[in-house]
Protein backbone atom coordinates (compact mmCIF):
# COMPACT_ATOMS: atom_id res chain seq x y z
CA UNK A 1 0.00 0.00 0.00
CA UNK A 2 1.06 3.54 -0.60
CA UNK A 3 2.32 4.81 2.75
CA UNK A 4 2.67 8.50 2.03
CA UNK A 5 1.53 11.05 -0.48
CA UNK A 6 3.12 11.20 -3.87
CA UNK A 7 5.72 13.94 -3.85
CA UNK A 8 6.95 15.93 -6.82
CA UNK A 9 10.51 17.04 -6.20
CA UNK A 10 13.14 18.98 -8.05
CA UNK A 11 16.64 17.54 -8.36
CA UNK A 12 19.31 19.11 -10.54
CA UNK A 13 16.62 20.67 -12.69
CA UNK A 14 14.83 17.37 -13.32
CA UNK A 15 11.27 16.63 -12.24
CA UNK A 16 11.55 13.65 -9.89
CA UNK A 17 8.51 11.66 -8.83
CA UNK A 18 8.96 9.77 -5.58
CA UNK A 19 6.58 7.21 -4.08
CA UNK A 20 7.08 5.69 -0.64
CA UNK A 21 5.82 2.12 -0.14
CA UNK A 22 5.78 -0.16 2.88
CA UNK A 23 8.61 -2.34 1.50
CA UNK A 24 10.54 -0.07 -0.83
CA UNK A 25 10.93 3.44 -2.18
CA UNK A 26 10.26 4.37 -5.80
CA UNK A 27 11.84 7.31 -7.59
CA UNK A 28 12.03 8.25 -11.25
CA UNK A 29 15.58 7.75 -12.42
CA UNK A 30 17.89 10.67 -13.15
CA UNK A 31 21.20 10.68 -14.99
CA UNK A 32 23.21 10.36 -11.78
CA UNK A 33 21.62 6.89 -11.38
CA UNK A 34 23.33 5.61 -14.56
CA UNK A 35 26.14 3.80 -12.75
CA UNK A 36 23.79 2.04 -10.32
CA UNK A 37 21.46 1.08 -13.16
CA UNK A 38 24.31 -0.31 -15.28
CA UNK A 39 25.48 -2.43 -12.33
CA UNK A 40 21.92 -3.69 -11.66
CA UNK A 41 21.43 -4.66 -15.31
CA UNK A 42 24.84 -6.33 -15.61
CA UNK A 43 24.49 -8.27 -12.35
CA UNK A 44 21.07 -9.64 -13.38
CA UNK A 45 21.39 -10.08 -17.13
CA UNK A 46 21.45 -13.88 -17.00
CA UNK A 47 18.79 -14.08 -14.27
CA UNK A 48 16.45 -11.85 -16.29
CA UNK A 49 17.34 -13.48 -19.63
CA UNK A 50 14.96 -16.36 -18.85
CA UNK A 51 12.09 -14.03 -19.78
CA UNK A 52 13.79 -11.03 -21.43
CA UNK A 53 16.20 -10.73 -24.36
CA UNK A 54 19.92 -10.57 -23.67
CA UNK A 55 21.40 -7.34 -25.02
CA UNK A 56 24.65 -6.44 -26.74
CA UNK A 57 27.55 -5.90 -24.30
CA UNK A 58 27.51 -2.12 -24.75
CA UNK A 59 23.93 -2.00 -23.42
CA UNK A 60 25.27 -2.71 -19.93
CA UNK A 61 27.64 0.26 -19.85
CA UNK A 62 27.18 3.41 -17.80
CA UNK A 63 27.14 5.57 -20.91
CA UNK A 64 24.38 3.52 -22.54
CA UNK A 65 22.27 3.73 -19.41
CA UNK A 66 22.91 7.46 -19.12
CA UNK A 67 21.52 7.88 -22.64
CA UNK A 68 18.54 5.66 -21.79
CA UNK A 69 17.76 7.70 -18.68
CA UNK A 70 17.99 10.92 -20.70
CA UNK A 71 15.47 9.47 -23.15
CA UNK A 72 13.23 8.44 -20.25
CA UNK A 73 13.36 11.97 -18.85
CA UNK A 74 12.13 13.36 -22.17
CA UNK A 75 9.24 10.90 -22.14
CA UNK A 76 8.54 11.82 -18.51
CA UNK A 77 8.33 15.51 -19.44
CA UNK A 78 5.74 14.55 -22.06
CA UNK A 79 3.91 12.28 -19.54
CA UNK A 80 4.29 9.35 -21.91
CA UNK A 81 6.45 7.13 -19.68
CA UNK A 82 7.39 7.01 -16.00
CA UNK A 83 10.53 4.95 -15.28
CA UNK A 84 11.08 4.34 -11.58
CA UNK A 85 14.01 2.83 -9.75
CA UNK A 86 13.03 0.47 -6.95
CA UNK A 87 15.20 1.28 -3.94
CA UNK A 88 15.72 -0.67 -0.72
CA UNK A 89 13.57 0.95 1.93
CA UNK A 90 15.11 4.12 3.34
CA UNK A 91 18.26 3.86 1.21
CA UNK A 92 19.61 4.86 -2.19
CA UNK A 93 20.40 1.22 -3.09
CA UNK A 94 18.86 0.37 -6.47
CA UNK A 95 17.33 -3.14 -6.35
CA UNK A 96 15.03 -3.10 -9.36
CA UNK A 97 13.13 -0.99 -11.82
CA UNK A 98 9.50 -0.55 -12.82
CA UNK A 99 7.98 1.48 -15.62
CA UNK A 100 4.57 2.78 -16.54
CA UNK A 101 4.94 3.13 -20.31
CA UNK A 102 3.06 3.47 -23.62
CA UNK A 103 0.67 5.87 -21.90
CA UNK A 104 -2.30 6.52 -24.18
CA UNK A 105 -4.99 9.13 -23.70
CA UNK A 106 -8.64 8.87 -24.73
CA UNK A 107 -10.19 6.99 -26.37
CA UNK A 108 -7.82 4.35 -24.88
CA UNK A 109 -6.80 5.90 -21.53
CA UNK A 110 -4.37 3.07 -20.86
CA UNK A 111 -0.76 2.22 -20.08
CA UNK A 112 1.51 -0.79 -19.64
CA UNK A 113 3.49 -1.74 -16.55
CA UNK A 114 6.73 -3.72 -16.57
CA UNK A 115 9.19 -4.53 -13.79
CA UNK A 116 12.35 -6.46 -12.89
CA UNK A 117 13.86 -7.20 -9.48
CA UNK A 118 17.44 -7.87 -8.45
CA UNK A 119 17.76 -11.64 -7.97
CA UNK A 120 18.95 -11.09 -4.39
CA UNK A 121 15.70 -9.31 -3.50
CA UNK A 122 13.25 -11.49 -5.45
CA UNK A 123 10.51 -13.38 -3.60
CA UNK A 124 10.14 -10.85 -0.77
CA UNK A 125 6.96 -9.14 -1.96
CA UNK A 126 8.83 -6.01 -3.04
CA UNK A 127 7.79 -6.29 -6.70
CA UNK A 128 4.16 -6.66 -5.62
CA UNK A 129 4.37 -3.57 -3.43
CA UNK A 130 6.03 -1.58 -6.21
CA UNK A 131 3.49 -2.70 -8.80
CA UNK A 132 0.59 -1.84 -6.53
CA UNK A 133 2.04 1.62 -5.93
CA UNK A 134 2.58 2.28 -9.65
CA UNK A 135 -0.96 1.10 -10.47
CA UNK A 136 -2.36 3.55 -7.91
CA UNK A 137 -0.15 6.26 -9.39
CA UNK A 138 -1.44 5.41 -12.87
CA UNK A 139 -5.07 5.74 -11.82
CA UNK A 140 -4.82 8.61 -9.35
CA UNK A 141 -2.08 10.80 -10.83
CA UNK A 142 -1.72 9.94 -14.52
CA UNK A 143 -5.46 9.45 -14.89
CA UNK A 144 -5.59 6.34 -17.08
CA UNK A 145 -8.51 3.92 -16.92
CA UNK A 146 -6.67 0.66 -17.65
CA UNK A 147 -3.19 -0.75 -16.90
CA UNK A 148 -1.97 -3.74 -18.91
CA UNK A 149 0.92 -6.18 -18.62
CA UNK A 150 2.42 -8.96 -20.72
CA UNK A 151 3.87 -11.99 -18.98
CA UNK A 152 5.28 -15.30 -20.16
CA UNK A 153 3.22 -18.31 -19.00
CA UNK A 154 6.51 -19.73 -17.67
CA UNK A 155 7.12 -16.68 -15.46
CA UNK A 156 5.20 -17.91 -12.43
CA UNK A 157 6.73 -15.32 -10.08
CA UNK A 158 5.59 -12.42 -12.25
CA UNK A 159 2.13 -13.95 -12.66
CA UNK A 160 1.83 -14.05 -8.86
CA UNK A 161 2.81 -10.38 -8.65
CA UNK A 162 0.12 -9.37 -11.13
CA UNK A 163 -2.59 -11.52 -9.58
CA UNK A 164 -1.80 -10.32 -6.05
CA UNK A 165 -2.04 -6.76 -7.36
CA UNK A 166 -5.52 -7.41 -8.74
CA UNK A 167 -4.81 -7.94 -12.45
CA UNK A 168 -7.09 -10.25 -14.45
CA UNK A 169 -5.82 -12.60 -17.15
CA UNK A 170 -7.63 -11.64 -20.35
CA UNK A 171 -6.09 -13.95 -22.92
CA UNK A 172 -3.03 -15.48 -24.57
CA UNK A 173 -1.05 -13.66 -27.23
CA UNK A 174 0.65 -16.33 -29.32
CA UNK A 175 4.34 -15.95 -30.16
CA UNK A 176 4.28 -12.31 -29.12
CA UNK A 177 7.99 -11.67 -28.45
CA UNK A 178 11.22 -13.04 -29.92
CA UNK A 179 13.39 -13.78 -26.88
CA UNK A 180 16.84 -15.32 -27.16
CA UNK A 181 16.18 -17.32 -30.31
CA UNK A 182 12.54 -18.32 -29.94
CA UNK A 183 9.07 -16.84 -30.24
CA UNK A 184 7.39 -16.81 -26.84
CA UNK A 185 3.68 -16.73 -26.01
CA UNK A 186 2.55 -14.18 -23.42
CA UNK A 187 -0.53 -13.76 -21.31
CA UNK A 188 -2.30 -10.42 -21.42
CA UNK A 189 -3.21 -9.17 -17.94
CA UNK A 190 -5.07 -5.97 -17.12
CA UNK A 191 -6.55 -4.05 -14.21
CA UNK A 192 -9.24 -1.37 -14.56
CA UNK A 193 -9.71 1.64 -12.36
CA UNK A 194 -13.01 0.22 -11.09
CA UNK A 195 -11.23 -3.04 -10.18
CA UNK A 196 -8.77 -1.08 -8.05
CA UNK A 197 -11.56 0.98 -6.48
CA UNK A 198 -13.40 -2.23 -5.55
CA UNK A 199 -10.28 -3.63 -3.88
CA UNK A 200 -9.77 -0.61 -1.63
Amino acid sequence: MLKSLLSLLQKKGDSVIAIECDQCDLRTLVESDATSLAILLSDNKYFWSTYEPLHRPDFYTVEAQRRKIAENLMLLAEKREFSFGIFAKGTNKLIGHISLYAVKRLPYSSAFVGYSMDERYAGRGIATAATRAVVQFAFNQVGVHRVEAYVSPRNEASIRVLEKTGFTREGLLRKLLFINGEWVDHFMYAILQEDENARR
